[in-house]
């Protein structure tokens, strides 16, 4: 026989779970005021939008033209037909 194998120490008691502590149960209102929100969209869409103004990396580039190729090869001839 193992020791120990089978034998436990008490267990806590299971708490239910609280509505209050889940935290996208969240308060009706925001925790941040509007303006600050606002702030922070802003922030955000010009941070994205210089994001987007740069271009795509080669790597990417050779890997998208690599799965059109693929998909290419893969693709059935001719127009698709109902069954």
């Amino acid at each position: 026989m193992i020791e120990g194998k089978g034998m436990q120490g008490p267990r806590a008691p299971r708490q239910e779970d609280d509505p209050a502590d889940d935290p996208a149960a969240g308060p009706e209102q925001p925790a941040l005021d509007r303006s600050v929100q606002g702030r922070i969209g802003s922030h955000l869409r010009a941070m994205y939008d210089e994001l987007m103004q740069q271009p795509i990396p080669d790597r990417f580039v050779d890997l998208i033209a690599e799965l059109e190729r693929s998909a290419a090869r893969e693709a059935p001839e001719g127009p698709p037909t109902e069954s």
